[in-house]
């Protein structure tokens, strides 16, 4: 296994697991503080806040992080660091006109698209969009240079003082003498995105610092000469502006969407609030959910472009294959157990989050159900995109995602028209959205890299074993809610006992080997204590 591929994903996975923890802490109490109502629009302005950013945090980090591995496997330490400081200056400007727009045109989005009282919140946002994309020119220098730990701490970081500043801004202003205090609840939420920018980027320049010393030791040793400013920014546009305008594809589907099921709910005879209250179910109970299990498949994807780009720059075909067979895996095996445990276990765990909002929990359980079904055909194709993008195949992913994203708003638009099918009709949409885009990305990835999948370590081992951790999950948690009467601690437990089986299962079935597990971090301990249980 390619340990550095291991090791990176390992890193940013285990940061991402922190962010989502904080990101939980954050939107749980929110959202039982403010209600749907409330949560519409916060995720409202993340929608805008998303679609905007994108221009500045998808496709530029790929494209350095990209030509920075393929210039330090070349040994042009000093062409790599060059191409760090123009994509610098480019997201200057980009994140400069993405702060503007959202600032001074919040109340025109927010009239487009029928959410008015949103406004306070686009506009609160906008700040993040100046200083996000400057501290993600910096990730991805340190991706390109396969340094994973700069991500990471930056993300924490971010995440860390978004929530402790949005926490607290909306509880003062929710408890404030305003005539409608979500309003301003919300708009305090959002700032805190903004605070947590300010921050990451603080910390993010403070680790370049110090590593100022070592990154010039080998630049200053090298004498070929740098590439042209010029030359460097078109290298920098082929490669950023497909994956941008892949990267906006969801985006503004969400903000499609957003419209969509307004417009066709109160068409189809729901009230303004009624509306609001179904878009909330899925902006604010079921999204943030739906996302966890994206920290593990982001990981694998952000390792890959590095790791992938430096062998093909050396035209290593077999190491090309050996990444591309290990992403797979790595991905199913993570993706699996949290799309059969979200769905075998969806109400008790909207249950135990939104407490404060049971009636709510009850309704978006069948959405959540709707959207677990989509996070493994969605890992699927975050993998094959990141596996595309690494071996210059960057525009293959957009084209496909978007032909998904056309069904999708096809089928939206006519399902959620449908009384008895109403917000679920764009949770279907999305799932067959990703099926479209993934069956497209893998029929791309065999023909260019000519990477066959071992359908049965990949697929139906991880997923025989968390079908099988589902049913003992699920049946543990009956058991355990007749027993003691409390969800919250049946949920809990039926979640551990679930982990621990899939674990167990993963091992029995040869998902993973014990001589694979040494290659993960802390895993040579690991693999002792697995070999006691497992032969």
């Amino acid at each position: 296994m390619s340990s550095k591929l291991v090791k990176g994903a390992a890193i940013i996975g285990m940061a991402g697991v922190i962010v989502k923890v904080l990101g939980a802490f954050f939107r749980i109490p929110l959202a039982n503080w403010i209600g749907d109502t409330g949560m519409s629009y916060y995720g409202f302005a993340y929608s805008i806040y998303g679609a905007l950013l994108v221009l500045s945090t998808a496709g530029l980090p790929v494209a350095i992080s990209r030509l920075v591995s393929e210039n330090i496997a070349q040994h042009k330490y000093k062409n790599a660091h060059k191409v760090f400081h123009v994509s610098f200056r480019l997201m200057l400007v980009i994140g400069t006109v993405s702060f503007l727009i959202c600032f001074f045109g919040s109340g025109l989005l927010a009239s487009i698209f029928k959410n008015p009282d949103a406004a306070l919140a686009v506009k609160a946002i906008s700040p993040a969009l100046l200083f996000v994309p400057l501290f993600s020119a910096f990730r991805g220098y340190f991706q390109g240079r396969q340094n994973m730990n700069p991500t990471a701490i930056s993300e924490v970081t971010e995440q860390l003082v978004r929530v402790i500043a949005g926490l607290t801004l909306a509880w003062v202003l929710l408890h404030g003498a305003y005539e409608e205090p979500e309003v301003q609840a919300a708009a305090g939420a959002s700032f805190g995105a903004s605070a947590g920018s300010i921050a990451g980027l603080g910390i993010i320049f403070i680790i370049y610092l110090l590593n100022r010393r070592v990154i010039h030791r080998k630049i200053d040793l090298n004498s070929d000469a740098v590439e042209e400013t010029r030359l460097i920014i078109k290298k920098i546009v082929v490669i950023a502006v497909p994956i941008i305008i892949g990267a906006e594809v969801m985006p503004i589907m969400n903000l499609l969407d957003t419209a969509i099921i307004m417009r066709r709910l109160q068409e189809t005879g729901w009230t303004l609030e009624e509306a609001q209250g179904m878009y909330g179910l899925i902006s604010g109970f079921c999204s943030p959910l739906i996302a966890f299990p994206q920290i593990f498949t982001q990981a694998v994807s952000v390792s890959l472009v590095p790791a992938i780009a430096g062998y093909a720059a050396l035209k290593n075909r077999e190491r090309i294959q050996e990444n591309v067979g290990l992403a797979y895996r790595t991905t199913m095996i993570m993706a699996f157990p949290c799309a059969f445990g979200m769905f075998a276990l969806s109400e008790p765990i909207l249950l135990l989050l939104f407490g404060a909002q049971p009636e709510s929990a009850r309704e978006a359980a069948p959405i959540l159900q709707i959207m677990a079904v989509g996070v493994v055909f969605l890992a699927i194709v975050q993998t094959s995109t990141g596996i595309l993008q690494a071996v210059g195949r960057q525009t293959l992913p957009v084209k496909h995602l978007l032909l998904g994203c056309v069904a999708k708003g096809v089928l939206t638009y006519i399902l959620v028209g449908i009384a008895a099918v109403n917000v679920k009709g764009a949770a279907i949409g999305t799932v067959v959205a990703y099926i479209i885009a993934m069956i497209l990305n893998n029929r791309s990835v065999y023909i260019h890299t000519g990477c066959r999948q071992n359908l049965s370590m990949a697929y139906l081992r991880p997923g025989l074993a968390a079908a099988i951790m589902a049913a003992v999950a699920y049946g543990a948690y009956l058991g355990l809610e007749a027993l003691t009467g409390s969800n919250g601690i049946s949920t809990l437990l039926s979640i551990c006992v679930g982990a621990a089986v899939y674990v167990v299962l993963i091992f029995v079935f040869k998902a993973i080997t014990v001589e694979e597990l040494k290659s993960f971090p802390g895993g040579r301990k690991l693999s002792g204590v697995v070999r006691r249980f497992v032969k």
